[in-house]
Parts: C-alpha cells; structure tokens; sequence
C-alpha cells in the first residue's frame, strides 16, 4: 500500500529497560519480535499487505527526557479495530504499571468529534503513545 510506514525506528536511553513496556504492548498489537542485537530490538507485523517493522535504538548522547514539542517526533498511535481493543489495552497498560497519561475516553475534538475514542501514555524517555480506535 502506498504511503503506508514500513519502518520506524525509536530511539531510547536504554533498550533493554524499554522492552518491558513495548514488548506487550507490540505483541497485543499483533507484531512479533523479530530481531534483538546489540543495536536493540525489532518486532514485525505481517500483514496481506506487507511486513511493517517498528524498533527500539539505544540512544546515543546524553540520557534526557523526551520533548514532543521540540523539533523530532509530537506522538505516535496506533490503529485498533474497537473501544473494547483500547480498554484491553488500558488493562494491560496498568497492568505493566506504564505511566497512562489518559485513561481511555472520547475525544471528540479530533476525527470531527465522530467517535475518537483513546488511551494515552508514556514510555520511559518521556515519548508519548496512543491507541485509537475511530469507526469507519
């Protein structure tokens, strides 16, 4: 599919602290582990469409929080096919004692206000993530 990400790599202070958070939460996303070297880590998600990879750098430079409002990376989300996908999700964030930053809600200032419906959170650098369910 053209304009679909086919990689996309996060850096983090370290690697093997962050897969804690990230492994569940790729795994219930669908993606797999695929590689893990000195580098860190990368999970796959196969599809009819192709394989879409995301993974975890070690940061290089001094160890700081991120910043989404300075020039780099605002927030990433990920797509699920239902609210009750998101509050599996809210479930096992809290599970994994991650930092949710918001519960799962509606947000009706985005998607114009039909059905956004979403959780929020952070990693251990500071990068906030979604996941967003919005009807078809």
């Amino acid at each position: 599919m053209r304009g679909v990400i086919h990689h996309l790599d996060l850096t983090v202070t370290d690697p093997q602290a962050s897969f804690a958070l990230y492994d569940p939460i790729l795994r219930a996303l669908g993606y797999e582990l695929h590689k893990q070297d000195e580098r860190g880590f990368d999970w796959v998600l196969a599809t009819a469409t192709g394989h879409y990879s995301i993974g975890l750098v070690r940061a290089k430079g001094g160890a700081h929080k991120h910043d989404r409002y300075a020039p780099g990376l605002h927030h990433m989300a990920w797509s699920v096919e239902s609210r009750a996908a998101v509050d599996r999700m809210h479930e096992l964030l809290v599970k994994l004692d991650a930092n949710v930053l918001d519960a799962p809600a509606e947000y009706p200032q985005y998607n114009d206000g039909k059905g956004y419906y979403a959780v929020f959170f952070a990693d251990r650098d500071g990068l906030k993530l979604e996941c967003v369910f919005t009807p078809s």
